[in-house]
């Protein structure tokens, strides 16, 4: 395949990295700044720029590179970023791949939904969700992750063509859950954080139980399969989130906790915001979610929201 790859932070370094390993054409498009500098200096602190993949600063030039573009930027900047794409390109031909992870605060929009109100077609657009980190994928350390779209033939396609030993990708078939898992857990990440930073660590089995569980309603609130809540989207990448050294959200939960500096993106701060919203309008019940909502956009003290969390009335696990 043709692969543009939109973005060259940690996530869209690694993809590029990975896709042209596995014998496809890759041009890598970055924004003039820190990240694309790197870049152009052959590496970063993650990967080595591959000698094959076509580096550019140039929009237009990725985007009729390839037949397939794949978008890893913040979410949040996700919108400005497609009105832009649409009106620098003819892209009515493109499949387009969403290897992030989040929800639009302001809206409360999955990103794909984004995607169709800036005029992409949605049998053309699909996601790439579920546990890894780059750290140990440039190590050789094997995961699982899932393609997921309205059009179960690109599911197919993009799932085969970008298989490997290293990723093995599996089918998803719902995609409403596998976004809104994916978003979610990056919140339970924060949650995590915050409790190993107030040392509270042995809650964080039942924030694995629970979290994925309120997940699960919200999920089938919005018409999606609450099962997916407990699939690689959601629950299987709860190691890589809760637990990884190398997680963002989770570190970024530590030092909010410890009041100290954290100058990496964490996803699960806004997605925190949107959730709130998405649980008030389907009328679900969020505890976990709120109480990250609370501490960080209501100054509420962290372990006292926890503590009231989990000393909810007592009533049946599920």
């Amino acid at each position: 395949m043709k692969i543009s790859v939109l973005g060259c932070g940690r996530w869209g370094s690694f993809i590029a990295w990975y896709l042209v390993r596995h014998g496809h054409e890759i041009c890598q498009w970055g924004r003039e700044g820190k990240s694309f500098e790197q870049l152009k200096s052959g590496k970063n602190e993650y990967v080595e720029l591959d000698p094959g993949i076509n580096l550019t600063g140039d929009l237009k030039f990725a985007l009729e590179f390839g037949d397939v573009v794949v978008i890893s930027i913040s979410a949040q900047s996700l919108r400005a970023f497609t009105k832009e794409i649409v009106a620098t390109a003819d892209v009515k031909d493109k499949i387009f791949v969403l290897c992030m992870k989040g929800i639009e605060a302001e809206t409360g929009k999955r990103l794909s939904e984004v995607l169709v109100d800036c005029g992409i077609l949605s049998d053309k657009i699909a996601v790439w969700v579920g546990p890894g980190h780059i750290q140990a994928f440039t190590q050789g350390q094997p995961n699982c992750m899932v393609i997921d779209s309205r059009n179960h033939a690109l599911v197919k396609m993009l799932a085969d063509a970008f298989r490997s030993d290293l990723i093995r990708f599996y089918y998803g078939d719902d995609l409403i859950g596998s976004e809104i898992g994916a978003a979610a857990k990056n919140v339970m990440g924060i949650a995590a954080g915050m409790l190993d930073g107030g040392n509270m660590s042995t809650l964080k089995g039942p924030l694995m139980a629970r979290g994925a569980r309120e997940v699960s309603r919200l999920i089938k609130a919005m018409g999606g399969n609450e099962l997916s809540a407990y699939g690689l989207c959601h629950l299987g990448d709860y190691e890589t989130t809760l637990f990884s050294e190398y997680s963002n959200n989770r570190a970024f939960g530590i030092k909010f906790v410890r009041k100290q500096p954290f100058d990496k993106l964490a996803e699960g701060a806004a997605t925190a915001k949107a959730m709130k919203m998405l649980g008030e309008k389907y009328g679900v019940d969020l505890p976990i979610t709120n109480a990250v909502y609370a501490i960080l956009y209501e100054n509420k003290n962290p372990m006292e929201e926890f503590k009231k969390v989990f000393s909810r009335s007592t009533r049946k696990e599920f």
